[in-house]
């Protein structure tokens, strides 16, 4: 059944960043098709080809949906089961009901967590202030039972990425059309203040919120968890509600977390994600068109850069 009708769903919401290539996609296909034994399919992950993708089914079963997740590495697989089970008892994570590994290719099976993300829906602060109890209740989960790391990663190791962030960006100043002016500016944005490293999602932006029919929130994609400073979390949420929703949802985020971020460190931490970006988005180009980028990617970088200046 290939003409099926169902809510607007954020293609981008159960996959990580990068797409997989056609044979990965062929694959993963078989394997999801071998589990739905003849139920429909949904296929949730990007059609843009590049390697070593997830790919992301729904399955329509005779009790509901669910979600099938063909990991394009084992790594991926580990790092993602071993932060869901740290977590497993927290609401807002994703549920597993089981895992498993079909013709070499790891994959998961999760409890589905709605048809929709907050980047598709109208704003809603209700619902964002939920996103922020969930990124809460995350970080103050035990990060002992989550890392065995010492430190993880703390204000020095900030404060010192940040400068090598935007010398780097600074070679490719001109292929993602940030000027000479603003990278100058960004090398006097003092770093971002940051706390204790907690376990942290270290993406959590809007479209990785997905949403059911009782406005549950559930904070998808854990391969990239890590122990970071709470602010890192707070600020990516903040700062994509407001880009894709606007800003009643960035404050119900703060609202919901229990603490509201200052202007000015907020645009610290904006400037450290934006250059980020800019500069994983610069290396993957095939091209030198800046018109290639998110539209608002370069001026939220330079708007950023005057706020953490004169805040």
């Amino acid at each position: 059944m290939e003409d099926i009708r169902v809510p607007k769903t954020s293609l981008g919401a159960y996959v990580g960043e990068y797409t997989s290539r056609e044979d990965e996609l062929v694959d993963a296909r078989a394997a999801a098709q071998r589990i739905a034994a003849g139920s429909t399919l949904q296929h949730l992950s990007s059609p843009k080809s590049a390697q070593g993708a997830n790919h992301v089914y729904r399955i329509w079963r005779d009790d509901g949906t669910v979600i099938f997740k063909v990991y394009g590495a084992d790594s991926r697989d580990r790092r993602e089961a071993h932060a869901l089970e740290a977590l497993e008892n927290i609401a807002g994570v994703p549920r597993v009901l089981t895992r498993g590994v079909d013709e070499g290719a790891h994959w998961v099976m999760f409890v589905d967590g709605g048809k929709w993300s907050l980047d598709t829906l109208p704003e809603n602060p209700g619902l964002a202030e939920k996103a922020g109890e969930t990124l809460a209740a995350i970080h103050s989960s035990d990060k002992g039972a989550f890392s065995n790391l010492a430190r993880g990663i703390d204000e020095e190791w900030i404060a010192s990425d940040l400068q090598s962030t935007i010398r780097r960006l600074e070679r490719y100043r001109r292929r993602v059309g940030v000027s000479a002016e603003a990278i100058e500016a960004a090398h006097d944005v003092p770093p971002p203040s940051a706390g204790e490293p907690k376990v942290s999602h270290t993406n959590p932006i809007a479209r990785k919120f997905v949403v059911n029919n009782k406005g549950e929130v559930t904070l998808v994609n854990w391969e990239w968890a890590t122990l970071a400073p709470p602010e890192w979390d707070l600020s990516r949420a903040a700062w994509s509600m407001s880009v894709h929703e606007g800003p009643a949802a960035a404050l119900g985020v703060m609202r919901g977390y229990g603490t509201e971020m200052d202007s000015g460190q907020l645009d610290r931490w904006i400037v450290y994600h934006a250059a980020q970006q800019l500069l994983h988005l610069a290396d993957r180009q095939t091209s030198s068109k800046a018109s290639d980028l998110p539209h608002s990617l370069v001026p939220e970088f330079d708007r950023a850069v005057l706020g953490a200046i004169e805040g």
